[in-house]
């Protein structure tokens, strides 16, 4: 072995031979999210000192590598260990140059991991003793892994900082695992791409998706077909150089970047710029709408083809990615249909249904294939939603299911491998645990052992109709790190209590991290409060979430791209924390309740007591906050929800003093209850109060 690892083996045997720990499956999570495959937890701890040193060796010296490792480990851990310290640059500068293992934190790897190909070695062994740390990998992207990992192991505890000691095994049970971002219906500035670019790296996401195109905007600068993004983004897009910029920041965070360039539909801020595209003979400008416009290009002339292969010549060598994504959803063909030329296409091509009539779907397998053989003929593999599943697709096109199971088990049936975006979908505003109850491939798929192998993973997706550079970031996180967790650990953790419990964590290392998801909102309070104390609003904002799925279309308020996202119902959060909580708490109270006889016991008590401290805060806000809803006219359209919480407060309160007595609600009462509670289901201004569902469990509750 070459001389410098000699002194390193030593160095191992004589850490992994302290605490006598063994490898186990992880069931102490501590707060480590997501959660490894194996940790053995000790007594024991490593003291972080101002003095902290580390150092890292290869067998295959790399400086994309090593640059890589350097940049997190000074932009993510260190900053984490500096509070330690009396002087952050004491930290910050202890690298040490020399071979010999005599650094507090020993980085090994075997060589440069290639972040390309799919499936790469992402394990990483992290041994934490009394005497320092060790982390070692096969490649330097199971060195990332780790140290996203030893970022969460810091504690602190009054005035020191410390690892704990534990001996941790891992590796993620699927190789993609992935977040869309759509920069196309709300522009993304490149400051937004890279903080969440940090928080999917403090997660183990390793896919950016990056939605670049749809029918409000084209967002890349294109030199082959420039009137793409001069007449289709109204001047909000990315330079070449930029996408550099960003393709280099990820892979230094060990992720890969995807683009999607949609189509045949998503296509109207194509047509400004290169109206020959379109299927029939209107105008088109970017469309300031959201929906689904059925608009779609014309994929039955030779011109189209020769338009997107020159397109895609340039895009395909911008991104080094070898998967391109090329959208496919959402076409229901009546543009098609309804241009007597493109029906005829479609007849004298026999692309009819059994009952003769043409066929949409067909025409779009055929568009499909076309632009698959144009991605093979540029070294890269395709990638689309659902729809674009048809006979002649190359296997090795990856299918992404978006509207259902069905999707992708017909999909690896068919021998493609697949992703699984349904039930993903962070934009609808469901809780984290919802997502988390996913999995890519339960126990019950219906597939075989080879079929299972083809389902490569997941992705969350933040479709942006309803977000903007202020405040996307609270709407994927904290609550993307759930799926993060469910694409790398085993199918076997599934604690929902302890995924919010850990959640809570990584939500305040991500806000130290620079991640906007609790200041943005917060901001926005104070804007709306416009110099008023903030408080009583954010006592009130903090039990409403926006309306669920996509009905903020149809909740009486029109929304365009210029839509400014400022409004109560943009600072609500997505899942109520605080709604969350009290409903946590009423299960607890009513299973508590149930298992005991007589006099209540502490613990029953003190969750009563600390109930009625929440229900009585609600109650009492509305006369706080109703003056500043009444006046400010951006806010008017909430006070009637303020009225409803304190109401539900109020029968909170009396259902609490029954439960205390021992008291069954009188048919009168409960009847008078629920009929409240059904008034207060109704949203306003596109919000709704989140903690209907468990004052109806407290009020049904025998």
């Amino acid at each position: 072995m070459p001389r410098f690892l000699l002194p390193r083996f030593f160095f191992l045997v004589l850490l992994f031979c302290t605490g006598g720990l063994h490898a186990q499956p992880t069931t102490d999570t501590r707060g480590l999210l997501p959660v490894p495959t194996q940790a053995a937890w000790g007594q024991g701890r490593f003291p972080i000192k101002a003095s902290f040193t580390w150092q890292v060796s290869t067998l295959a010296p790399s400086s994309a590598a090593d640059s890589a490792i350097t940049e997190t480990v000074n932009r993510f851990l260190l900053p984490a260990l500096s509070a330690a310290s009396p002087s952050a640059d004491a930290v910050r500068k202890a690298r040490l140059a020399s071979q010999v293992p005599m650094a507090n934190l020993v980085i090994q790897y075997g060589r440069a991991g290639q972040l390309l190909a799919l499936g790469e070695d992402e394990s990483y062994s992290l041994r934490v003793t009394p005497m320092g740390v060790s982390l070692n990998a096969a490649t330097h992207l199971g060195v990332l892994r780790g140290l996203a990992t030893l970022r969460q192991l810091v504690v602190h505890e009054k005035k020191s900082f410390w690892f704990p000691e534990v001996d941790i095994t891992d590796s993620p049970r699927f190789v993609w695992r992935g977040l869309l971002l759509d920069a196309a219906r709300h522009f993304m500035p490149l400051p937004v791409i890279k903080r969440n670019l940090d928080g999917m790296w403090a997660t183990k996401l390793n896919v950016m998706h990056w939605h670049l195109s749809d029918d409000q905007g084209f967002r890349v600068e294109s030199r082959a077909l420039p009137r793409l993004h001069t007449m289709g983004s109204e001047g909000q897009f990315y330079t070449q150089a930029q996408v550099r910029e960003v393709l280099a920041y990820a892979s230094r965070r060990g992720i890969r970047v995807v683009p999607e360039f949609d189509m045949p539909g998503h296509t109207t801020a194509w047509l400004p710029g290169y109206p020959e595209l379109a299927s029939n003979d209107s105008t088109y400008g970017v469309s300031p709408r959201w929906g689904v416009l059925n608009i779609a290009i014309d994929p039955t002339k030779e011109t189209t083809y020769q338009l997107i292969d020159k397109l895609l010549a340039e895009m395909t060598a911008l991104f080094p990615d070898p998967y391109f994504h090329i959208g496919g959803d959402e076409n229901d063909g009546r543009q098609w249909k309804r241009n007597p030329r493109i029906a005829q296409y479609m007849r004298d091509n026999k692309m009819v249904t059994d009952k003769g009539q043409v066929d949409k779907h067909a025409l779009q397998t055929f568009f499909n294939r076309r632009i698959a053989q144009m991605l093979t003929n540029y070294n890269k593999r395709m990638v689309g939603w659902d729809e674009i599943l048809g006979p002649g697709l190359p296997t090795d096109a990856v299918i992404q299911s978006w509207r259902g199971r069905k999707g992708l088990y017909d999909a690896a049936k068919q021998g493609h491998p697949t992703l699984l975006s349904n039930g993903y979908y962070i934009d609808l505003n469901y809780s984290a645990a919802s997502h988390y109850a996913v999995d890519p491939l339960p126990q019950d798929a219906p597939l075989t052992a080879e079929q299972k192998k083809l389902v490569l993973g997941g992705e969350a997706t933040m479709w942006a109709e309803f977000v903007d550079s202020v405040i996307v970031d609270s709407r994927i996180w904290p609550r993307a790190a759930a799926v993060a967790e469910r694409l790398w650990s085993s199918g076997s953790v599934t604690s929902v209590p302890d995924m919010y419990r850990r959640l809570a964590l990584v939500s305040q290392q991500l806000d130290a991290m620079g991640l906007q998801h609790k200041k943005a909102p917060e901001k926005l309070l104070a804007q709306l409060a416009q110099g008023q104390a903030v408080a009583p609003l954010r006592t009130f904002a903090s039990v409403l979430e926006p309306v669920k799925e996509y009905k903020r279309h149809f909740q009486g308020f029109k929304y365009t791209t210029q839509t400014p996202l400022t409004r109560l119902v943009d600072a609500a959060l997505p899942e109520s924390d605080a709604a969350r909580e009290f409903g946590v708490a009423v299960d607890a109270l009513l299973a508590r309740r149930a298992a005991s006889a007589g006099t209540l016991p502490a613990d029953t008590r003190a969750t009563l007591a600390a109930l009625r401290a929440t229900l009585l805060r609600w109650q009492a806000n509305d006369a706080l906050v109703q003056p500043l809803l009444t006046t400010n006219p951006t806010l008017t359209e909430y006070a009637p929800l303020s009225i409803q919480l304190k109401a539900l407060a109020t029968l909170s309160l009396e259902r609490l003093a029954q439960l205390e007595k021992r008291q069954a609600p009188t048919a009168a009462w409960q009847a008078a209850a629920l009929k409240q509670l059904e008034a207060a289901k109704a949203p306003a201004g596109q919000t709704e109060l989140a903690i209907v569902p468990a004052v109806r469990r407290l009020v049904e509750a025998k």
